[in-house]
């Protein structure tokens, strides 16, 4: 289903802890992590979009989390020609999306990557609020940046060191700091991702 311009209607997922940390997933047989994102089926609304991908990709129930907030408009991107399938180039452009601001009211444990037959995610981790700016695959950029800074404003406030996630700010110095930051989050995703067993399926490119 796509708009006349050629962007299909999507919805993404920010799931944060109660640190503020956010869900942060990596895409099954690959090296990209993204957050939970997917399609609006015809005759879904957006919210009722984003709990059945929410079941699908992370395992969760309405339950589980609490809605915080929404982005108000739809959020943009195109994806490159080479990660469009050729029967659709030309008429197909990107993803518009809603985006959600959710919090955790369950536990980690309720966490199952393999609700469904046809897992999107084959690990994920805790990551402090900006970080997946500086992982995300280029072309998504944007739009994370626009989604998180549009919520970051409703961030529960919490008792934490880091006056900028408190505050619902964003640190300045990220893209100053681009090598350093980029080589601490790799460390942090090495030494702390949840695995789940690899399939013997082959390499799926990134979901555009």
């Amino acid at each position: 289903m796509l708009d006349r311009d050629g962007f299909r209607p999507n919805v993404g997922i920010i799931l944060l802890n109660h640190r503020n940390e956010v869900f942060w997933g990596k895409r099954i047989r690959t090296h990209s992590w993204q957050f939970p994102q997917g399609g609006i089926n015809y005759g879904e609304t957006p919210e009722q979009a984003m709990f059945r991908e929410l079941h699908e990709e992370v395992g969760l129930v309405p339950d589980h989390v609490q809605i915080i907030a929404r982005t108000r408009d739809w959020l943009r991107y195109e994806v490159p020609d080479h990660f469009i399938r050729r029967d659709a180039r030309g008429h197909y452009r990107g993803q518009k999306q809603i985006w959600f601001l959710l919090q955790l009211m369950g536990r980690d444990s309720d966490m199952n990557l393999r609700a469904t037959n046809h897992p999107e995610f084959d690990a994920w981790r805790w990551n402090d609020y900006w970080v997946p700016l500086e992982a995300v695959i280029e072309f998504k950029r944007g739009v994370y940046e626009n989604a998180l800074t549009e919520l970051a404003r409703y961030l529960p406030r919490i008792n934490h060191h880091n006056r900028y996630l408190r505050g619902g700010m964003r640190p300045q110095s990220h893209r100053n700091d681009h090598g350093q930051q980029a080589e601490a989050t790799a460390q942090a995703q090495a030494e702390s991702a949840q695995e789940l067993p690899p399939s013997s399926s082959s390499d799926t490119p990134p979901n555009p």
